[in-house]
């Protein structure tokens, strides 16, 4: 990260050109050994019944474009962890094309060889595009209306010290003007032009069928007034620093990713983009968060546990507050 730094000003660099080198660069966070599940869990890590969930969305995906070979592409892939619970969770001896785009890692030991690895997702497949997770840590820039309500760009040190810099002007202010508008000294946000671009791309590449994003967002008219970048490290939520020490992410504008995967697709024949939770999807899935049945613990005990055990699990992901909220934005191509 030395490098990213001494070509910036000694004021500090924008937000979005320093989470690029901390997450990504030499040394980056998402470079280090232990992979991002050491350091906070997502739906992936808390139950394979999210992965199970994926793995019949992706069978739907291809019974709805003919039957033919189910395709499956995870985007931020981590360490391979949801597409190898997809592939468990398939009827055994099912073929299948999954490919897991990371850009961040090399290909895992010990990874099924039914897994295609790669640092970005193939052109022109037919299937699911699934993004869990990924779009929060695509860099974004942050504004901030100073005083006297100019919004300006927000630059940070390496120390994590932030301090004002040029006002935002051209695609960024048109986005913010949109999206995002800043109408009081204070306010802050996350430029998000950099996601919806990240979305459009990863939904273009599909010749046919659909494209999912979950994550943590918001939408217009509720937008959270000073913005939302955070780091986490070892599992606890730190302040964000641009050290290449701790994750850095902030939630999405899902609204806007949403209007810039349809412009996209515009004149393909797509449908439009659909908004929901989390908990709204993965019931549509099959998931339930019902306890058992009384009778099933005299009728088979351990049955019986391994129900309650998933009901614990599915209430988790669908849990309000929790990763329930979590929002799915489904474009299909």
């Amino acid at each position: 990260m030395t490098d990213d730094w001494a070509g910036g000003t000694c004021e500090g660099l924008g937000w979005r050109e320093a989470t690029e080198a901390a997450l990504y660069g030499p040394g980056g966070f998402y470079r280090r050994p232990e992979g991002p599940a050491g350091h906070f869990r997502t739906s992936v890590h808390a139950s394979p019944l999210f992965a199970a969930a994926v793995a019949r969305l992706l069978l739907t995906t291809a019974g709805e474009l003919g039957g033919g070979e189910p395709v499956i592409v995870d985007m931020g892939a981590g360490r391979g962890e949801l597409l190898t619970g997809v592939l468990a969770a398939l009827p055994p001896g099912l073929p299948v094309r999954a490919y897991a785009v990371e850009r961040a890692a090399p290909r895992p030991d010990g990874l099924d060889p039914r897994i295609e690895w790669c640092a970005e997702p193939p052109a022109g497949v037919s299937g699911l595009l699934f993004a869990n997770e990924w779009l929060d840590n695509v860099p974004a820039d942050v504004a901030e209306a100073d005083g006297e309500g100019t919004v300006r760009r927000v630059l940070v040190r390496p120390d994590g010290t932030e301090l004002l810099g040029a006002p935002v002007t051209g695609a960024d202010a048109e986005w913010l003007a949109r999206w995002w508008p800043l109408t009081e000294p204070g306010a802050r946000a996350e430029i998000g032009r950099t996601r919806d671009e990240a979305w459009a791309a990863a939904v273009g590449t599909l010749r046919a069928g659909l494209a999912v994003a979950v994550d943590y967002g918001h939408l217009a008219g509720a937008r959270p007034p000073f913005g939302t970048l955070t780091g986490f490290r070892a599992g606890r939520e730190v302040g964000p620093v641009p050290d290449g020490g701790s994750d850095l992410t902030s939630h999405v504008a899902l609204d806007a990713c949403a209007a810039a995967g349809t412009a996209a697709l515009a004149g393909s024949g797509a449908g439009p983009a659909e908004l929901t939770t989390q908990r709204e999807a993965l019931a549509a899935l099959g998931l339930s968060a019902a306890r058992p049945a009384l009778s099933l613990a005299s009728a088979d005990p351990a049955g019986y546990v391994r129900a309650l055990a998933a009901a614990g699990e599915a209430a988790e992901l669908m849990a309000r507050g929790g990763l329930g909220d979590f929002l799915w934005l489904r474009q299909r191509v």
